[in-house]
This record gives structure tokens, sequence and C-alpha cells, in this order.
């Protein structure tokens, strides 16, 4: 019999004091025990997570799969119905998910003029912006060369 089972079989207060006297002890060993203790599923006493205190710890081991697997598949599920970055499912009524969605692509065409009109006036302030510093450039005064530099 090894010490883990010895502490499993004095229950959860002795990993609890263990826990607590690590930490107090040299704290990486606490992080440790922690990391151990939620890793191996000893860390959870609902019934979701399986009962370590069985005394078939094989039996709750599978338990403890079996109920991770359909959290995944409900996850699964609720994303499928909720289509994340997408179009939201149907509502059950034809006539509305048509309007809907003609009423998503009239608002995205709209939004896309309007993304191009954008373009359009900021080309066009560039334009003139860049046509007034270049008639400004051309009609400044011309300024006398810098003296050549003497020969001494």
């Amino acid at each position: 019999m090894g010490l883990i089972d010895k502490i499993d079989d004095l229950g959860k207060p002795a990993w609890i004091a263990l826990v607590v006297l690590s930490f107090i002890l040299f704290w990486p060993i606490g992080v440790a025990l922690l990391v151990y203790l939620k890793w191996s599923g000893r860390m959870f006493c609902s019934k979701h997570y399986g009962h370590w205190d069985m005394p078939d710890r094989q039996q709750a081991r599978e338990e403890y799969r079996a109920r991770r697997q359909q959290v995944r598949e409900e996850w699964r599920a609720w994303k499928l119905r909720h289509r994340w970055g997408g179009r939201p499912a149907s509502s059950g009524n034809v006539a509305f998910d048509e309007y809907r969605e003609e009423t998503l692509r009239r608002l995205d065409d709209e939004q896309r003029e309007f993304r191009d009109f954008l373009d359009k006036l900021r080309a066009a302030k560039d334009r003139s912006e860049f046509d007034q510093f270049m008639s400004d450039r051309r009609n400044r005064p011309a300024t006398e060369p810098p003296p050549a530099p003497s020969a001494a």
C-alpha cells in the first residue's frame, strides 16, 4: 500500500492538511500537490466528477470520463446551434427567417457602399491636399543657390 493510498484512506481532510502543510513549508511543493490533485480528479467531490472514496476507483474514473465526454458533446451541440461567427440559427418561422436574411443582406450592402464612399472621400481629400502642396511648391520663389565652398 503506497503513500497515496494511505492518504486516500484517511479521506479528504488528510489531503487538505497535506496541501496546507506543503504551502507552509515550501510553496512549490504545494503548487505541485494542487496540480496533482486536480489532474488525478481527487480535488472534486461532486457526483459529476466521480467519487474517489468509492471502493472501486476504476468505476469512478469511468464515470468521470463519461461525464467529461458528455459535457464536450453538449458544448459542441451548443456551438452548432449558435453558429459562432456566422448567421444565427433558424427561428423556426420561414417568413421571418427570409425577412431577416434579406434585411441583413441589405445592411451588408449599405455598409459596403458606405465604406466605398468613405474611401473615395479620403482619396479626393488626399488628392486635393497633394495638388495644393505641389501648387505651393511650384509657386514659391526660387531661392538663391547656396554659395560654393571656397578653396583655401
